[in-house]
């Protein structure tokens, strides 16, 4: 009994976080009217931080994508701070300082790590609205305009943009990193126009009240859903603009994904324990949010694990649980079909979502263990670009 219970719960837990937890916001939001952002008064003084590490194939265009825009540039400053970057990217950044008068540049000598760098840059910020990009993610001549509308709204704390990816491959993951992607993008949207209680941005570009910013934890590792979560604890909302949109080269390669999502497993079980109290809130929707979205596919492991067990007992029960314990253990056998068939260039991607999503699993699982061991610092290796 108890591990028929066991087992069913893990099942539940899952199911809900990835299938029904979409579907009743799907539901609600279609009983839900959208409101129309809109712009009023004069435009708010916007700073714009950027860390970056080794960009240097990618820094100058990324400028320009801000420079080259519709925001009045009278209205802008760009604070850019190198995290002792050892190729060019310096000399790129302080040659356009030379020529951009909105542009600061900040060199430091010794690697702070991107909150690090991005809590430095914020002390010298004098916009109303801090824009937090990496240097990697291109702008629509219109962003920083569409980012700057939900702020109407007094209670509008934290804004994230609409990525579109670029450099698709059918070789790697990056059609089932793109579909992970446009996946959590409706979610949070639907959060965003539900309730307000948006789980995180992308971290690649967002925006935020300066009132409401506040330093990063020196070891944090996930300083984007920090920020997200320290503005809902203050009351205010966290949404989704989809019309404010960014543009970035999405991660094909397993290897270097699979190194990212351990970092940002670790983060986000930092943030769990930061943010627990919010567990239990009663400002509407932000504890389901929290719990549906986020919690639970944290545990996921710890429940595909549980329910292996679970399933082992009650396979010499019930012919039932053979059958679904054989059906697990050929999922588990996937990702290596799949490494094969790769290896004759057959690219199945029915395959290669279940090996993505298995993947995606072992990284929280290492995320977890590396954060019940401790995290010592927030300086890591940035996502390799143009993969």
């Amino acid at each position: 009994m108890i591990a028929t219970l066991l087992f069913w719960i893990c099942v539940e837990a899952i199911f809900h976080s990835y299938v029904l937890f979409p579907a009743i916001l799907t539901l609600l939001s279609f009983l839900k009217k959208k409101r129309a952002d809109e712009t009023s008064g004069e435009l708010p003084k916007v700073t714009i931080l950027m860390a970056a590490y080794n960009e240097e194939a990618v820094i100058r265009e990324k400028i320009n994508s801000i420079t080259s825009g519709l925001y009045p540039a009278d209205r802008l400053e760009i604070l850019a701070g190198s995290d002792a970057s050892t190729d060019a990217t310096n000399e790129i950044l302080t040659s356009l300082e030379k020529v951009i008068p909105i542009l600061k540049f900040f060199p430091f000598a010794t690697r702070q790590g991107k909150p690090g760098i991005i809590n430095r840059l914020a002390q010298h910020a004098s916009g109303e609205i801090l824009v937090l990009t990496d240097a990697n993610v291109l702008f629509n001549p219109d962003t920083l305009l569409e980012i700057v509308k939900p702020f109407s709204d007094p209670k509008m704390g934290l804004v994230d943009t609409r990525m579109v990816n670029l450099g698709m491959k059918i070789e790697g993951i990056s059609y089932q990193e793109k579909a992970y992607i446009s996946r959590e993008v409706d979610i949070k949207t639907m959060e965003s126009r539900l309730w307000g209680t948006m789980m995180g941005p992308f971290g690649g570009c967002f925006a935020i009240r300066r009132e409401l910013f506040g330093p990063i934890p020196d070891n944090f590792l996930v300083d984007d859903f920090y920020l997200n979560m320290k503005v809902l604890e203050q009351g205010y909302k966290a949404v989704n603009h989809p019309e404010a949109i960014v543009f970035e080269d999405v991660s094909n390669d397993p290897s270097i994904e699979f190194r990212r999502k351990v970092r940002i497993a670790t983060g986000n079980f930092q943030n769990l324990i930061r943010f627990k109290k919010l567990l239990f809130s009663s400002r509407p929707g932000l504890s389901f949010c929290f719990w549906s979205h986020k919690v639970l596919r944290w545990l996921g492991p710890v429940f595909m694990i549980a329910a292996l067990i679970s399933l082992v007992f009650l396979a010499f029960e019930s012919p039932l649980y053979l059958v679904l314990l054989t059906g697990y253990l050929l999922v588990l056998m996937v990702p290596g079909l799949d490494y094969l068939l790769k290896k004759l260039n057959l690219h199945l991607r029915f395959f290669r979502f279940i090996s993505y999503f298995l993947a995606m699993n072992l990284a929280m699982a290492k995320g977890l263990l590396r954060y019940l061991k401790g995290v010592k610092t927030n300086v890591w290796q940035p996502t390799k670009r143009h993969q």
